[in-house]
């Protein structure tokens, strides 16, 4: 067995650390223009409305779906060096031309979507952080260090927001650089700084950055990547087919997961508005507050997980993690008496309105905009026919479905990644973690289109009873794969459970 040296140990660690910076940079590069996207799109470009907001929201993921299992591919037969700086020299570009979209005469609103979706194929980097992750921990660490992962995420997420925010000082008008017909202002400010950090990050990358392997022991290994970094020492036995059984229905769970998280995500602002008669402007301020809370819980939750899976292990805690999920949306259910206030207004040929492919993929963005009357009609509108039948779903359900729900999603994200890592075993890991997070994002694409089909048509008691019975599908699913999903090396006997 070849020990590890501690300079071995302090370069492997050092160079996950810049692993962690690069998927909260990740993580930053989206959430940081969420909430000035529709106010500068209307700016840039009058032709552009709601739906089209939507569809350069969804871009984001869309590219990052798209780029993960070829980011993945390619970390897998090069140094990961390469796959790394690039994607990340795409999102810096990305903001750099998400700066200047402004400049073209028309078409603005086009170079604002393909900004987006260059930013989030940039993004597809992730896939190569986990693997890499996985690649550089034993299966001791490994838990710990895919929690580290996702907290560094979920904090990238919950500080984008605020970084907006801070930003917004500048103002609408902010200061103009003629030489470079560059406008820095409240809009671009955020995405200049997001290209500045991510130059930083390449730096990191090639100052700090390099490639590590060691084995589910923790022994040190030749990696695949490193181009005679660690030639001499020893490769692991990487005999033993991957079971794809196992793969399968990680990816479909890590799906639902996130499927189930997004769709709470979308359906927070029209549920509230509908069910508690809050104006748009209360609808965004209160679910902010809330998102920024389940937020920060998910950072304390990705903590702990890490000194419950040493006890309990990972499937457990997964299993765990689906059931809260599955409480807090049971919760949700419609179950009293009282209906919610009903928004009357005129209706023509009494039928629901039709709802466009591109109003599908965001459909309440358009919601959270400044009324163009003085009295905002607030409740639940008559055009959505469930409103006359269906109870009111109380705020102490919503709180309590809230932090049920951002307790059992970091649950499954971070045990999901870990397993996954696990079962894939020393094999490289780059495609199958592309999959991985190709599917997440598909299932933040595909969550918002199912709120504006099912809540809008049919109502709250449809749509989480349908959410329920996709979890509970998912919960069964765990239970027939529940011994399949151990590591690699446990599989073939070379390790003890």
């Amino acid at each position: 067995d070849v020990v590890e040296s501690e300079e071995h140990y302090k370069s492997r660690w050092r160079s996950i650390w810049v692993m962690y910076l690069t998927m909260f940079l990740s993580s930053v590069g989206f959430s940081i223009v969420i909430m000035s996207v529709w106010p500068y799109l209307q700016k840039i470009d009058p032709t552009a409305d709601g739906s089209f907001l939507g569809w350069i929201i969804a871009s984001y993921s869309i590219g990052q779906m798209v780029s993960s299992p070829l980011f993945g591919l390619w970390s897998n037969y090069r140094p990961r060096r390469e796959p790394l700086v690039v994607s990340t020299a795409i999102s810096v570009a990305a903001n750099c031309l998400y700066a200047y979209v402004h400049i073209p005469h028309s078409h603005n609103k086009y170079y604002m979507l393909t900004a987006r979706a260059l930013v989030g194929f940039g993004a597809g980097n992730v896939a190569v952080v986990r693997s890499y992750i996985s690649g550089a921990t034993s299966l001791k660490e490994r838990t710990s260090a895919m929690a580290n992962t996702s907290a560094c995420q979920a904090v990238g997420f919950i500080l984008g927001p605020v970084f907006q925010t801070c930003f917004t000082l500048i103002g609408e008008e902010g200061i103009t650089w003629k030489l470079i017909d560059l406008q820095l202002n409240m809009y671009t400010a955020p995405v200049l700084f997001g290209a500045v950090l991510g130059v930083v990050n390449i730096s990191l990358i090639f100052a700090i950055f390099r490639e590590h392997r060691v084995d589910d022991m923790g022994r040190q290994c030749r990696s695949v990547n490193s181009e005679g970094e660690e030639s001499g020492v020893q490769d692991e036995d990487t005999e033993g087919a991957v079971d794809h059984v196992a793969v399968v229905a990680i990816n479909f769970l890590f799906f639902v997961i996130l499927f189930v998280f997004a769709v709470f995500e979308t359906i927070a602002t029209p549920l509230t508005m509908d069910m508690y008669s809050w104006t748009r402007k209360e609808a965004v301020f209160y679910n902010g507050i809330i998102l920024i809370v389940v937020g920060i819980e998910s950072v304390i939750v990705f903590m702990v997980v890490k000194i419950l899976a040493k006890k309990t292990g990972e499937r457990a805690l997964l299993h765990g993690g689906l059931l809260i999920v599955l409480v807090g949306f049971f919760i949700l259910l419609p179950w009293g008496k009282k209906l919610p206030n009903i928004q009357w207004q005129e209706i023509k040929n009494n039928s629901i309105p039709r709802t466009t492919y591109t109003e599908m993929v965001m459909p309440f963005w358009s919601w959270q905009l400044p009324a163009n009357h003085t009295a905002e009609p607030v409740g639940c509108p008559i055009t959505q026919s469930w409103c006359l039948n269906t109870p009111l779903i109380y705020l102490a359900q919503y709180i309590s479905s809230d932090i049920l729900i951002g307790l059992g999603y970091p649950v499954c994200h971070v045990m999901s990644y870990a397993l996954y890592s696990k079962i894939l075993g020393p094999k490289p890991q780059g495609t199958y973690m592309g999959w991985l997070t190709a599917s997440g994002s598909g299932a933040r694409v595909l969550g918002p289109v199912f709120v504006s089909q099912v809540y809008t048509h049919l109502g709250p008691r449809w749509a989480f009873s349908l959410i329920c019975g996709v979890v509970v599908a998912s919960l069964l699913l765990l239970e027939i794969v529940y011994k399949r999903l151990i590591a690699f090396s446990v599989r073939y006997g070379r390790m003890q459970e």
